[in-house]
């Protein structure tokens, strides 16, 4: 899906990070890793943090320099959180997605993350079409590297499976929903069963049903749940029905004993 979107890591200086960043690449569907002069790479401390990602460290690629990472590619993108004294094309995380998105239909596509002490350097940003810059609360600006390489895999894959999605929660749900008049013989069956089990006094019923009505309506009950209520309101009557049959029978023989 995203075989021409690549992320590359500009001197990553803890393998930790490495790690961090293949497992935040899998989760989302990404495996093309570049490595500009990692400090220490392989290392076990990256195959530990990959955790079930270690393919996508298996298949990173080492290059020296920036230039090496990208000179395949059409479209380069870095990722900034610097003011600059020149304007430079700059967007969000979403936005920039699409523009990705669009860039990647046509070639490689870069994704450049820099040091995780200092960022880009300058130079490197000026090889950049793009920068991306992640909206983070001005409090406390700073984003670990896995996280930064995440949140922009997850707005492109978002862009990428976003009219496949369900457009509502319950868009897949596995029974139809009950119809008005269905839920009108339930609201009948639920006043008498709780008029057979003096729960409700119809001389006096006040805001009973009413509410009653209200709760249930904002649930949005399926047939499936419905017959489920409509089941235990029937036994619930079964129940005071043989009870009421029983205390019949007691009183009936209480006076034939007198």
């Amino acid at each position: 899906m995203f075989e021409s979107m690549r992320i590359v890591l500009v001197e990553p200086s803890h393998p930790g990070n490495i790690g961090g960043v293949a497992r935040a690449m899998k989760n989302m569907g990404f495996t093309n890793l570049v490595l500009v002069a990692p400090r220490r790479f392989p290392d076990e401390e990256a195959t530990w943090r990959a955790a079930s990602a270690a393919d996508v460290l298996d298949g990173a690629r080492v290059v020296a320099t920036v230039e090496e990472a990208i000179e395949d590619c059409h479209f380069v993108v870095g990722t900034s959180a610097r003011e600059r004294r020149i304007p430079w094309p700059i967007l969000d995380s979403r936005r920039a997605a699409l523009q990705i998105r669009s860039e990647a239909a046509m070639g490689q596509v870069a994704m450049l993350f820099g040091r995780e002490d200092r960022g880009l350097t300058n130079d490197e940003l000026k090889l950049c079409d793009l920068h991306v810059n992640v909206p983070t609360d001005e409090a406390y600006r700073s984003l670990n590297l896995a996280m930064a390489v995440q949140i922009l895999c997850y707005e492109l894959r978002m862009q990428t499976l976003y009219d496949s999605l369900p457009e509502r929660a319950d868009e897949e749900w596995d029974a139809p929903f009950a119809t008005k008049e269905a839920m009108r013989r339930f609201y009948e069956h639920l006043e008498q069963t709780l008029i057979d089990i003096e729960f409700l006094d119809p001389s006096a019923p006040r805001q009973l049903m009413t509410r009653l009505q209200r709760l249930y309506n904002r649930m949005r009950i399926d047939e499936m749940e419905l017959n489920i209520l409509r089941g235990m309101l029937t036994e619930t009557q079964k129940v005071v029905f043989e009870r009421s049959a029983l205390r019949a029978k007691l009183e009936q023989k209480t006076d034939d004993d007198e």
